[in-house]
């Protein structure tokens, strides 16, 4: 049975059911009698087994169901949440999120059977608690076991209470002309039963080439949107007996009950006569079973939720739909104001750059609206450190605590999908650099349990997180001495350089302080894999740290990637855009202004002296012949660097669309996209990290 249209919903549902069930475990091992806990983790066991076996995912289905067991056996007081029991349960989470990968990339769960865990799982049943209670037997099982129904229960009969069409009607003197048994069937879910439209559609799958469907009540499409409760009827027209239509029914797993007697008419609806029922699986002849099918195949799926996707509240999409009637509204208004061209007068002028003023408040609006449809709560992502730090605690045999502040500040969808390993990295070498020993924090007077944190907060147009921890410390002479090994830096720079410029040299390719290497961090990986990561998605890094007391390292994102405020500036015949979130201001210096340190132009500033860059000559455009007295500089920022930037025309501030180069422009990092300007114009923008 062809259950791939319901691939997307499974995979994005599971992923949440198993998150919910490692946060729950995690709370579980601390507080082993809280009953809410153990009845929330059962709930979802029970549901990632009906899901899976509906899926046909058999070997995910038994592993889950060996799980289910155990939780079970916990709830009913059989069994204690101990170290052990977790360990194991944690085990079989694991490869629960192992089969569900498999399931993402190649469709099917693999060929792992995880047999080792499985046992373990039975050996717990059998040390702890009482032997698994045997599955109750169920209807259907004595179903089959007799291959007769069971006697039909009148009042249970929905399918006695439809009323049929004229065209109905018709269809069913015809089938009883070629000697079709008429058979009214009434189908009843067990309540515990998840994806009910998937149950039902197998249903009509175990039948549809068993005869033909006459009449579905509730309609097959309120089937399919799940606008049902937990029964459905048919009207059915079919060669085959009673008891073999209801065989294949409850051969479908969790059925309630099936009943099914033979159907008369109780009565006509008025009016219906003309009308036709829409074409539909449930009314087609039998003989068109098989066309209909492949069409039903080829039309463009429903969009399920899936990785690519947001959920998104109605009231938002209430917004943004307003939104776009305004947008309509400003369009027709513009129509209007230019078939008046012909008769253009003061006050038609007027009116027309009313309707442009309108136009630019409506679209201002639109844009904020898209950003917020586009938005995610971040905890999408730090939600699955705390399991994270519980693992590395037993690893690293090191006592530590994980504490999460503003996990409901939100980001673009696009960002959250790349922002996780970056922060799981900083994260693994907090525990396994940052924090000193248990041993070594009792000596110097420190909690015995060390503290990671991890805070997210918005700030401006930008979201902060910032990755610290209570530990050590860098050893900025253990980097100098490493840098001055590895040949990273001379003895005549190192003699110049801040304890900011010798952590700053971390975030080098391939540079790392660890001793040894494990396979928690320091395997020569180093953090530079994060800066680039946070960088390619228009962020930066920084890292403070204070000897004895901690480390934090500071992420700075943009909220969105897809549309910015830049601002617009010219270079000989060229227009750039710079983002407005990476610049601190502009200014206006004669040449004198400019000095020379190390052969290098600065310039000095309220203070401070910055270097600057000529956009010109980095862009390989011709100089003007003559230089101009007064130059403009564009001031931008990365952390606590500033670095200007002389252009030879500033246009004006923007609001752009990113687009991508696309995979053939790979061999300059100066630019993060272009945007196409109101004359049709492309711009390329500059990626301002690279240039500082």
């Amino acid at each position: 049975m062809d259950t791939s249209q319901y691939m997307d919903l499974f995979i994005d549902e599971t992923k949440e059911h198993l998150q919910s069930l490692n946060e729950h475990v995690l709370v579980l091992e601390k507080e082993p009698d809280n009953e809410d806990t153990v009845n929330e983790i059962f709930r979802a066991a029970h549901t990632l087994k009906g899901m899976s076996g509906t899926m046909g995912f058999a070997r995910m289905q038994r592993l889950t169901h060996d799980i289910e067991n155990v939780f079970s056996e916990i709830r009913n007081g059989n069994m204690k949440a101990n170290e052990k029991v977790i360990d194991v349960l944690f085990r079989g989470l694991d490869a629960l999120e192992s089969y569900l990968d498999v399931i993402s990339t190649e469709g099917n769960e693999g060929t792992e059977d995880n047999e080792d865990i499985i046992n373990d799982l039975n050996d717990l049943l059998r040390e702890q608690g009482s032997s698994a209670a045997a599955p109750k037997e169920t209807k259907k099982d004595k179903a089959e076991e007799t291959g007769q129904g069971s006697e039909v229960d009148e009042s249970k009969c929905k399918f006695k209470q439809i009323s049929i069409s004229e065209y109905e009607l018709s269809g069913i003197r015809s089938a009883k002309d070629e000697g079709k048994n008429i058979f009214g069937v009434t189908v009843f879910l067990q309540e515990a039963c998840i994806l009910k439209s998937a149950r039902a559609f197998l249903v009509f799958k175990s039948i549809e080439n068993k005869g033909e469907l006459i009449k579905s009540v509730p309609t097959t499409e309120q089937i399919e949107d799940e606008e049902f409760d937990f029964d459905f009827s048919w009207i059915l027209a079919t060669k085959e007996s009673k008891e073999t239509i209801r065989t294949l029914i409850m051969n479908v797993s969790e059925i309630a009950e099936v009943y099914i007697d033979e159907f008369e008419p109780a009565r006509i609806e008025e009016g219906t006569e003309s009308k036709k029922e829409p074409e539909t699986a449930v009314n087609r002849p039998a003989a068109q079973t098989e066309t209909k099918t492949e069409e039903t195949n080829s039309r463009p799926k429903k969009a399920k939720v899936g990785s690519r996707s947001v959920r998104v509240d109605i009231d938002k999409l209430d917004v943004l739909m307003n939104l776009v009637s305004e947008l309509i509204i400003a369009k027709n208004g513009l129509v209007s104001s230019s078939s008046n061209e012909k008769e253009r007068t003061e006050e038609n002028s007027q009116s027309f750059h009313e309707q442009i003023e309108y136009l630019e408040r409506v679209t201002t609006n639109l844009h904020e609206s898209v950003m917020k449809v586009r938005m995610v709560p971040i905890d999408s992502v730090v939600n699955r450190f705390p399991r994270m730090i519980r693992d590395l605690n037993r690893k690293l045999d090191k006592k530590m605590e994980l504490y999460m502040t503003g996990e409901e500040t939100e980001l673009d969808r696009t960002v959250i999908d790349e922002i996780g390993d970056p922060l799981m990295h900083l994260l693994r070498n907090s525990a396994d650099h940052g924090l000193e020993s248990n041993e070594e924090r009792v000596r110097l007077g420190k909690p015995e349990v060390g503290s990671i944190y991890l805070d997210a907060y918005q700030d401006g147009n930008n979201v902060i997180i910032d990755v610290r921890d209570d530990g050590a410390g860098i050893d900025v002479e253990k980097v100098r001495a490493k840098a001055l090994e590895r040949g990273t830096i001379t003895e005549k720079q190192a003699e110049t350089m801040t304890d900011k410029d010798f952590i700053d040299l971390l975030f080098m390719p391939s540079f790392s302080t660890a001793d040894k290497i494990t396979d928690v961090s320091g395997r020569g990986v180093g953090l530079d894999v994060v800066k680039t990561k946070i960088e390619a998605l228009g962020g930066n890094i920084s890292a403070k740290t204070v000897a004895g007391e901690g480390s934090t390292f500071t992420i700075q994102l943009p909220l969105t990637l897809a549309i910015i405020q830049a601002l617009m500036v010219g270079v000989g015949d060229e227009k750039y855009a710079i983002p407005l979130g990476n610049i601190d201001s502009l200014e206006d210096i004669v040449k004198e202004d400019i000095c020379f340190v190390q052969s290098k132009e600065v310039i000095h500033l309220r203070g401070s002296v910055i270097p600057i860059l000529r956009l010109n000559e980095i862009l390989d455009i011709e100089a003007p012949e003559k230089e101009p007295e007064s130059l403009t500089v564009v001031i931008m920022r990365k952390g606590d660097q500033r670095v200007g930037l002389i252009i030879d025309q500033l246009i004006g501030q923007q609001e752009t669309v990113i687009k991508s180069l696309g995979r053939h422009i790979t061999n300059n990092k100066l630019f993060s996209g272009a945007t196409i300007l109101g004359d049709g114009e492309v711009a390329l923008i500059l990626d301002t990290n690279t240039l500082i």
